[in-house]
C-alpha cells in the first residue's frame, strides 16, 4: 500500500484512490443521469427536438462509457472474474452503439454501475473491522522511566522490557506480564470473551485489552506486529486475501465460460436478427451474483469467527474443516492445563492439610521449579517466615524455621538430611515430600491436569460426526492413558516424537479419516501442517505452532472446536446455496433474454435482475452474521 492509499484513523472506510475512484463513477452517473432525463423529457414534450435528445443521450451514453470501458481494459490487463462482467458490459455497450441505441447504451452502464457500489461496499466490512483494530495499536500510554517519571508516547515507540503504567480505562498496548497491582481485563476484543479476567502480579495480560479498575504495572514482553493483537490483524488480512475453492475452480473456467456466453449472443443474434436479444444475454449472463457467492459468505464467516476468538487463516480452511470427521490432540497444554496443580495432600498422622501446605508453599517460594509454582498456587495461608533458604539443584529445597530445618524435594533429598520418610505414593507424576525437624509431615501429589470444560468439547465433536478421537502426545504412555482415561478417549499414542506425531497424522489420513489436529506446542507444528485441518491453542501456543496452524484458538476454551466446525457447516452450506442461486439464476435470465420473453428493453430488464441476484446472495450471506454461540 502506497502513502496515497493509506488511511489514517477516523478517515472512513475506503482509502484515498478508492475514494477517488467512487467519486469519479458517481459523478459522471449523476450526470449521465441528469443528460438521460433531459434526452426523455424533449422525447416527450417536444417530439420535433428528437435530434437533440439523441444528441443529449449520446453525451450521457459517453460519460457512462469512460469508467465502464476502463474498467473492461484494466480486466484484460489483470484478469479475474470481475473482469468478466466488466468485459460483457463493455461488449454490450459498444454493440449498442454501433446499433444506434444511445439510450440503452448510456442506461445499460448506469444499472451496472449501481450494482458494482453495491457489491463493493458490501465487501468493505472486513477491511473496517482490519483497521479498527488496527486503531487499537494507535494509542498513547505512559511509559515508566528508570527513575520512576512517566513519559506519554506512542504505542510504536515501545519496546520488550519497556515497563508502562495503566489504569482503569487504559488500553493495554502490547503483550506484558502484570509486575504490580490487581484489575480485571475486558479481553473481548481479542478472544470474544464477554466476561473480564481478573489479573495480579505474574498474569499475563495481551494487547487490545482494556483495564477495567485497576492500577498495574506491566512489563512489556512482546511488541507491534509481535504481540497478540498484532499478530490478530496479520491473520485477518492474511484471510481476507485468500480466495475460497469454489473461487479458484471458478477463474479456472472463466475463460471457456467467457466464449459460451459469446457463443449464445452470437448463436441468439443470428437465430433472431435482433440486436436487443444479443445485447440482452451478454447483460444477463455477467456472472455478478455466482462471482460473489464464496468471497462475501467466506468473508462473513471469518468475522463471525474473529468475534467468536476463532482465527481463520484463510476461507479454504472454513471448507475443508467442513468436512473433517476424525481430531487428533496434543495432551499438554491442550487437552490439559499445561501446568502442574496439586492434585491431593498426604500428611503423616497428627498432621493437619493445612500445616503441610503452609510450609509446603512457603518453601516453594524460594524456587522457580515449575512444581513449586504448583505450591505456591495452593498455598492459600499466610506464608511462613522462613530462614537460610537454599534451593539443591535437582533435589528440593532447605531453610530453617523457628530454628528447625525444613525441607521440600524428593526422597533422595531426606535421605542426605538423614530424615525418615513413609513409602512413596503409587502416583504417576511428580511427588514432593515435607519434613520439619527429624519429623516427616507428608506428600504432595501433583499433576497436569485435564481442562474443566475438555470433556463437554470432546462429547460435542462426537456428536458433530468427529467419532475417531486419538490422544497423541510426547509423554510417557502411563500418564497419557490416564489423561485419555478421564475425558473419554479411546486411542492414545504415547511417547511420540515430532517426526512421529507428523507420521501418526499421515497414518490417519492414510485410513481414509480427515483428521483435525489441535495442538500448542513446537513438537505438534509438522502434525498441524499435514492434518486436514490445523488448529493452534491461543495467543499463548509457540510462535511455530501458530505459523503451521489454519485457524487459531485465541481463547484456551476447547469448546470452541465445536463452535468452529458448525460455523464451517453452515459457511459450505449457504455458499452452496449461493452458488445454485447466482448460476441457477444467470441460466434463466439468458434462457429469457435469448428468446426475446424480454422485449424491446431486454438489456435493462436483465442488468435489473442481475443486480436482484446479487442482492439476494449478499442478503444471504449475510444472514451468517447472525451466528451467535455463547460459552457459559
Amino acid at each position: 500500500m502506497t502513502a496515497d492509499d493509506a488511511t489514517t484513523p477516523g478517515e472512513g472506510l475506503l482509502s484515498r484512490s478508492e475514494q477517488i475512484s467512487l467519486g469519479v463513477r458517481l459523478v459522471l452517473s449523476l450526470i449521465a443521469a441528469g443528460c438521460l432525463i433531459l434526452s426523455a423529457g424533449l422525447l416527450f414534450l417536444a417530439p420535433s427536438q428528437a435530434e437533440v435528445a439523441e444528441l443529449v443521450a449520446g453525451v450521457a451514453a459517453l460519460l457512462v462509457a469512460i469508467p465502464a470501458l476502463s474498467a473492461a481494459w484494466e480486466s484484460l490487463r489483470y484478469p479475474d472474474l470481475h473482469g468478466i462482467t466488466d468485459q460483457l458490459i463493455a461488449l454490450a455497450l459498444v454493440a449498442a452503439w454501433a446499433a444506434g441505441d444511445l439510450m440503452t447504451a448510456a442506461l445499460l452502464p448506469l444499472v451496472m454501475t449501481l450494482g458494482h457500489i453495491l457489491e463493493e461496499r458490501s465487501l468493505l466490512g472486513s477491511q473496517e473491522a482490519i483497521r479498527a483494530l488496527s486503531r487499537l495499536t494507535q494509542v498513547k500510554t505512559r511509559r515508566v522511566l528508570p527513575g520512576g517519571e512517566l513519559e506519554e508516547v506512542n504505542t510504536p515507540s515501545l519496546q520488550a522490557g519497556d515497563l508502562i503504567d495503566l489504569r482503569a480505562g487504559d488500553l493495554v498496548p502490547a503483550d506484558g506480564v502484570v509486575q504490580t497491582g490487581k484489575s480485571s481485563m475486558d479481553t473481548a476484543s481479542i478472544t470474544g470473551e464477554s466476561v473480564p479476567v481478573e489479573v495480579q502480579p505474574g498474569s499475563e495480560v495481551f494487547s487490545g485489552s482494556i483495564n477495567v479498575d485497576g492500577h498495574l504495572l506491566v512489563k512489556l514482553t512482546r511488541v507491534g506486529q509481535d504481540s497478540t493483537l498484532g499478530r490478530v490483524i496479520t491473520l485477518l488480512q492474511e484471510a481476507e486475501n485468500a480466495k475460497p475453492p469454489i473461487t479458484r475452480l471458478l477463474e479456472r473456467y472463466a475463460g471457456r465460460y467467457m466464449v459460451l456466453v459469446l457463443l449464445t449472443a452470437a448463436g441468439t443474434w443470428f437465430l433472431t436478427s435482433s440486436t436487443v436479444a444479443m445485447l440482452a444475454v451478454l447483460v444477463a449472463a455477467c456472472p455478478c451474483a455466482l462471482v460473489l457467492a464464496a468471497p462475501a459468505t467466506s468473508i462473513a464467516a471469518i468475522a463471525v469467527a474473529s468475534r467468536h476468538g476463532i482465527l481463520v487463516k484463510g476461507a479454504g480452511f472454513l471448507e475443508n474443516l467442513a468436512t473433517v470427521d476424525a481430531v487428533v490432540f496434543d495432551k499438554t497444554g491442550t487437552v490439559t492445563l499445561g501446568q502442574l496443580q496439586v492434585v491431593d495432600a498426604r500428611p503423616e498422622s497428627g498432621v493437619s492439610r493445612d500445616e503441610l501446605a503452609t510450609l509446603a508453599g512457603s518453601l516453594a517460594g524460594a524456587s522457580n521449579h515449575p512444581l513449586s509454582r504448583a505450591l505456591v498456587r495452593f498455598a492459600t495461608n499466610a506464608k511462613l517466615e522462613l530462614d537460610d533458604v537454599k534451593e539443591t539443584h535437582g533435589l528440593g529445597v532447605v531453610g530453617r524455621l523457628d530454628q528447625e530445618t525444613v525441607a521440600l524435594g524428593r526422597a533422595e533429598l531426606f535421605d542426605e538430611l538423614g530424615i525418615a520418610i513413609s513409602s512413596e505414593p503409587n502416583h504417576d507424576g511428580p511427588i514432593a515430600g515435607i519434613a520439619r525437624g527429624d519429623n516427616f509431615l507428608g506428600w504432595m501429589l501433583l499433576a497436569d491436569e485435564p481442562r474443566p470444560e475438555a470433556p463437554e468439547a470432546i462429547a460435542d465433536l462426537r456428536e458433530l460426526g468427529l467419532r475417531r478421537q486419538v490422544l497423541l502426545t510426547g509423554d510417557r504412555m502411563s500418564v497419557a492413558r490416564r489423561i485419555a482415561d478421564v475425558l473419554g478417549l479411546p486411542n492414545v499414542r504415547a511417547e511420540a516424537l515430532p517426526a512421529e506425531k507428523m507420521a501418526c497424522v499421515l497414518e490417519e489420513i492414510s485410513a481414509g479419516y480427515r483428521p483435525m489436529v489441535v495442538g500448542d506446542g513446537i513438537n505438534d507444528s509438522l502434525a498441524l501442517k499435514v492434518g486436514a485441518v490445523g488448529v493452534a491453542m491461543g495467543a499463548r501456543g509457540s510462535d511455530v505452532a501458530l505459523a503451521s496452524a489454519d485457524l487459531v484458538l485465541m481463547t484456551n476454551d476447547l469448546r470452541r472446536l465445536g463452535t468452529c466446525v458448525r460455523l464451517s457447516r453452515r459457511c459450505r452450506r449457504t455458499i452452496y446455496v449461493n452458488v445454485a442461486v447466482g448460476l441457477g439464476w444467470t441460466v434463466v435470465i439468458v434462457a429469457a433474454a435469448a428468446t426475446g420473453v424480454m422485449g424491446a428493453s431486454g438489456a435493462i430488464i436483465a442488468a435489473l435482475l442481475h443486480n436482484f441476484s446479487t442482492l439476494v446472495v449478499m442478503a444471504n450471506a449475510g444472514r451468517l452474521l447472525k451466528f451467535q454461540e455463547p460459552v457459559a
